[in-house]
């Protein structure tokens, strides 16, 4: 009787080579796998064009980076950075500049509040005072999201910041010293999350 597949009957040096091509081929798989799991995330976003809302609010705008924030494995959101095209990343607080947060799960708007005024404590001694009045108009500012809800912050030099929920208008904190803390969150190089900047910052001048 013959055997078109690999059984004992061809014998021991049969198997042998049979698995070492086996084993071959997986580690070829392997290794291709990791390769393209090893890719930059923005890469897939090489072409991405600025939607609508962020052409009209930030003239030229100039798509920069993209990453995803996992938390103990959990997804968060996808960002994405739009610059001016003269934007340089070791000064980024001098340039108007647009992030996009889609959000990926529920969150709760105190929630977003009080983690983003502790993120900006890494970059700065905060005052009780502005605390309280940043904290306070950060919870006006930012709703409960839910998975699919997209955020929008502009930043301007000169003026402080706006944002947006799914395209409405949610209101603006006009304070300089907030808004280049704010967007430190993920640009400073004090960051929680420096591979989340380097991704965000990867097609932007140094």
């Amino acid at each position: 009787m013959s055997c078109n597949t690999p059984c004992a009957s061809h014998g021991p040096d049969a198997m042998w080579t049979w698995r070492s091509t086996l084993g071959k081929l997986l580690l070829v798989c392997a290794g291709f796998c990791s390769s393209l799991l090893a890719l930059p995330w923005g890469l897939a976003h090489a072409n991405v064009q600025p939607s609508e809302q962020v052409s009209s609010v930030l003239e030229g705008a100039t798509w920069a980076g993209s990453s995803r924030l996992r938390f103990f494995g959990l997804d968060v959101y996808d960002a994405n950075l739009w610059t001016a095209p003269d934007f340089r990343s070791s000064a980024f607080e001098r340039y108007p500049l647009v992030l996009e947060l889609t959000y990926l799960r529920g969150l709760s708007g105190n929630a977003i509040a009080e983690r983003s005024l502790k993120e900006m404590r890494r970059s700065a001694v905060l005052q009780a005072e502005q605390e309280t009045r940043w904290l306070a108009a950060m919870q006006q500012i930012f709703p409960d999201v839910r998975s699919g809800d997209k955020l929008v912050g502009l930043h301007t030099p000169g003026t402080g910041a706006r944002f947006w929920l799914n395209g409405q208008a949610r209101g603006a904190i006009e304070d300089t010293d907030f808004s280049r803390l704010f967007f430190g969150i993920w640009l400073s190089p004090n960051t929680s999350e420096p591979k989340l900047r380097a991704a965000l910052l990867q097609r932007a001048a140094p």
